[in-house]
């Protein structure tokens, strides 16, 4: 029995790799930056790559358990993720907590807003949430009614992924075209 734990873990962590593969692809989507004025920078990046989970995460909280099992894997792996990147670049080990910590509250901080708006169908009110969060220090704040737009539609796609392609870990964002 203890063996069909771990193998079902070894097997989960291929799913999870292969999802968290197709989710950071899929935030690197130029159009993104090109058109829907994301910045091209570390935190732009890390930006979208947080609306692409919080999407992934909507709707695998209609998942059975073992979607929502892998979702959180994936979280875990995205926090894994920053905390390397931000190793990489050259923040000390004993700053590394606090910057976790403030990049682990503007995740859950964005999942928040975003949802709330997202749950209301209020593009406005995303599309704010956007500008507030992607250019905080940007004055005038660049238009986001094109990526809020996209969020919504991605978001209705998403309702259609099967259950299979959530558990094998192979589901897809559409991502805009340039």
């Amino acid at each position: 029995m203890v063996f069909g734990f771990f193998r079902q873990k070894r097997n989960n962590q291929a799913i999870v790799e292969r999802q968290y593969a197709i989710l950071t692809s899929a935030a690197r989507t130029p159009a993104f930056y090109l058109d829907m004025n994301a910045p091209d920078t570390v935190m732009g990046r890390f930006e979208m790559l947080t609306i692409m989970l919080i999407l992934y995460f909507r709707r695998t909280a209609r998942s059975d358990r073992s979607g929502q099992e892998i979702a959180q894997n994936i979280i875990d792996a995205f926090f894994e993720d920053v905390d390397h990147s931000i190793r990489e670049l050259g923040v000390g080990d004993p700053g590394v907590p606090k910057r976790m910590k403030k990049l682990a509250g503007m995740y859950y901080g964005r999942l928040e807003s975003y949802a709330a708006a997202l749950d209301k169908g209020d593009r406005d009110a995303l599309a704010a949430a956007l500008a507030r969060n992607i250019h905080p220090e940007v004055a005038p704040t660049p238009d986001m009614q094109s990526l809020a737009g996209w969020m919504f539609s991605a978001e209705q796609a998403l309702g259609s992924v099967a259950e299979a392609e959530i558990e094998t870990g192979t589901a897809r964002i559409a991502v805009p075209t340039t």
